[in-house]
């Protein structure tokens, strides 16, 4: 007598850490192959990745500081690098690991592995960008002469730590929304744009007035940048509004791993 197997997808939806750690080799192997990808038949490779900043920098300091004389509490070329080195990690972790499960289309029809690797090692990717962006931010700061608190040691990791988990709560939702409504490649663009706009860079949030300030930081960036800029300036932490972002941030990621666990079980059908 033949017997007869049914697949169906699971009734509950369970986030299996000891599965992803079980294929932590599969990770770095993502990992790896994203930043051969991302840097083959490049002349400068890796230094890209200070030399998009050290632009930006250069081109806002001569828009907005020369031009409209905004006072952010430190010299400007530090502050917006600081800024443009955590945005770094955030823009770009959002922008791959939206893309990332239909660039790995092939592999995900023909073999099983946790899903949730692929855009998660486009966050390591993203990371290790910011860690080089992050080590010309100390250059900067001696060129400067930029004094920075002890806090540093604690601010710092949180802040990147806020960054990363946003960026992955974000990108994870993107991505197993691409897979079946490719119109969310079309407004990402938008979406990036807004956010960097409402994200302290090229401005400070202490800087501006009314409650249209507290509700920038709706947006999870703008409290790891308050904590970021903390140790290098004398404003008072903006509790509640690191609190509103830390919230934001953990409703995206209950959002995005939730859909994502949802939905994965389809993507080899619809990719």
């Amino acid at each position: 007598m033949q017997s007869e197997i049914k697949i169906v997808p699971p009734k509950t939806i369970s986030f299996d850490l000891g599965e992803l750690w079980e294929n932590r080799e599969l990770l770095y192997s993502f990992a790896r192959r994203d930043i051969k990808v991302k840097y083959k038949q490049t002349y400068l490779g890796i230094f890209w990745v200070v030399l998009q900043p050290l632009l930006l920098m250069f081109v806002f300091y001569f828009v907005f500081f020369k031009t409209l004389n905004i006072n952010v509490g430190i010299p400007y070329p530090v502050y917006t690098f600081a800024g443009l080195v955590l945005w770094g990690l955030f823009s770009t972790g959002i922008t791959h690991s939206s893309e990332s499960l239909l660039s790995s289309s092939q592999i995900i029809r023909k073999i099983y592995f946790p899903r949730l690797l692929i855009p998660l090692a486009s966050l390591l990717t993203a990371m290790i960008d910011f860690l080089v962006a992050f080590a010309l931010l100390f250059v900067l700061l001696i060129i400067f002469r930029q004094p920075v608190s002890w806090k540093a040691l604690y601010c710092f990791p949180i802040a990147t730590i806020i960054t990363f988990i946003s960026s992955f709560g974000i990108g994870s939702l993107l991505a197993a929304l691409n897979v079946k409504y490719r119109d969310f490649r079309y407004l990402l663009p938008f979406g990036i744009q807004l956010l960097f706009f409402s994200s302290q860079i090229v401005y400070s949030i202490h800087s501006l007035e009314g409650p249209f300030s507290s509700l920038l930081y709706c947006n999870p960036l703008n409290g790891a940048l308050e904590i970021f800029y903390y140790p290098m300036q004398n404003y008072e932490l903006n509790f509640t509004g690191v609190l509103i972002s830390v919230a934001t941030t953990i409703v995206f990621l209950l959002c995005g791993l939730i859909y994502f666990k949802k939905t994965e079980v389809y993507f080899a059908d619809l990719i």
